[in-house]
């Protein structure tokens, strides 16, 4: 029994080994860091570019650059992450967060503006989704679906309550100040949660992966593990599910940042469509409510490409569906649990295949490409809308974007062992 305590608590696996503040903390944070740094940009723009004569393209571009910043920086913070735990990582990336916003609403031009967006994007690498993952699969081991589940039901608050917070306060003052009230939230939350809830021993990895789609085995028991061959991230499986995740998150986030536009062009007000991005999240957070019992109900390889169809499914419903503005809001929420449930199944990717060693740089790796799409979608979709007619007709696009990567991520699970 004394073998096993310590094992657990080497691996993450028991109960008595995780630590209590972690887990309520990042849920806080993951709303407030998303909220601020991403959510609160596409409520903005419009009054943004108004004030300032800069293009909607070109300010969008400024926050694609941040994203596409936060994908390189994806891969080092992975390896910061695997070997020193995520609380220097994230308490770091919280205060430059906070920089980086206050320097955002102070631009006294356009090329500040982009300096200080591409700052916070090597601010996002480090206090958004990916090290907070790491955190809880490191601490959580075998059972870190349930903590990745109740991660992600709060992060995908933080449209619900960002988007809402931010168009009231965009009533009362100017963008600027508006982004200096939104990064004094920031400081307030982020930083003292990270550096004071994050402080327990990192723990050591596991000493291998397990095989392709299995649970991981109870800690101290034995396990057969395949010679290792070729490295994981060279392997077909992985390209192949890089490249079906990368072409969904282009989809699903050009879809997020189309919306407001996609109902201003059918008739909704700008406060009416700000509430549709937002209860979009709390149907993020609905989905993920789903995502265990599917998770249990199906292999990875259905799962990952039916989930990534679904999120095709209900583009194209956005986009043939007319009105009113209520129909669109209700199909914008639908749209939030796919996406929802697509955030989890990014989480749980490399574990689900490969086991959780080496999971922040492989996690770092795959998420690289993803993170760029992510970046590349509020550009290429603002972009794109103009010469194919409009947001529905981009919308379709996307949908048939969708299609194609969940055809490619039938080849995106291994077949036996690789080495991380």
């Amino acid at each position: 029994m004394t073998r096993l305590l310590t094992a657990e608590a080497a691996t993450g696996t028991g109960d008595r080994s995780r630590p209590r503040l972690v887990l309520p903390a990042l849920c806080v944070t993951q709303i407030t860091s998303w909220g601020v740094l991403y959510y609160a940009f596409p409520v903005l723009l419009p009054r943004l570019t108004a004030a300032t004569g800069w293009s909607g393209t070109a300010a969008t571009g400024a926050f694609s650059a941040a994203l596409l910043v936060s994908a390189l920086a994806g891969i080092p913070v992975g390896r910061v992450l695997d070997r020193r735990g995520p609380r220097a990582v994230m308490t770091a990336g919280s205060a430059l967060a906070t920089a980086s916003v206050l320097a955002i609403a102070a631009a006294p031009n356009f090329l500040v503006f982009v300096g200080a967006w591409l700052c916070a994007g090597a601010a996002m690498a480090g206090t958004l989704y990916p090290p907070a993952f790491a955190a809880v699969t490191r601490w959580w081991g075998g059972t870190r679906v349930r903590g990745l589940t109740i991660l992600t039901l709060a992060g995908g608050l933080a449209s619900t309550v960002f988007a809402p917070i931010t168009a009231a306060l965009i009533e009362h003052m100017s963008w600027r100040a508006a982004y200096v009230t939104l990064a004094a939230v920031l400081a307030a939350v982020t930083v003292p949660a990270h550096a004071l809830a994050l402080r327990a021993p990192w723990p050591p990895a596991p000493d291998a992966p397990n095989a392709a789609g299995q649970p991981e085995k109870a800690a101290g028991q034995p396990e057969k593990v395949a010679k290792p061959t070729t490295p994981v991230a060279r392997t077909r499986p992985f390209v192949l599910l890089a490249v079906a995740l990368t072409l969904s998150a282009l989809s699903s986030f050009a879809v997020v940042i189309g919306i407001v536009p996609l109902l201003n062009e059918r008739g909704a007000t700008p406060t009416q469509a700000a509430w549709a991005l937002g209860l979009g999240g709390l149907g993020q957070t609905l989905g993920r409510t789903l995502y265990a019992p599917f998770a249990r109900r199906t292999g990875v390889t259905t799962r990952t490409s039916a989930l990534i169809a679904a999120g095709g499914v209900t583009t194209a419903a956005l986009a043939v569906v007319p009105g009113p503005v209520t129909l669109l809001t209700a199909l914008a929420i639908g749209v939030g649990m796919v996406r929802g449930n697509l955030t989890l199944l990014q989480a749980t990717a490399v574990t689900d295949r490969w086991g959780a060693r080496n999971y922040g740089r492989l996690s770092g790796i795959l998420t690289a490409p993803v993170t760029t799409a992510t970046g590349l979608a509020p550009f290429a979709g603002a972009a794109l809308a103009g010469p194919l007619g409009g947001y529905p007709a981009l919308f379709l696009a996307l949908a048939a974007v969708s299609v194609l990567s969940a055809l490619l991520a039938l080849g995106g699970t291994p077949r036996a062992h690789t080495a991380p």
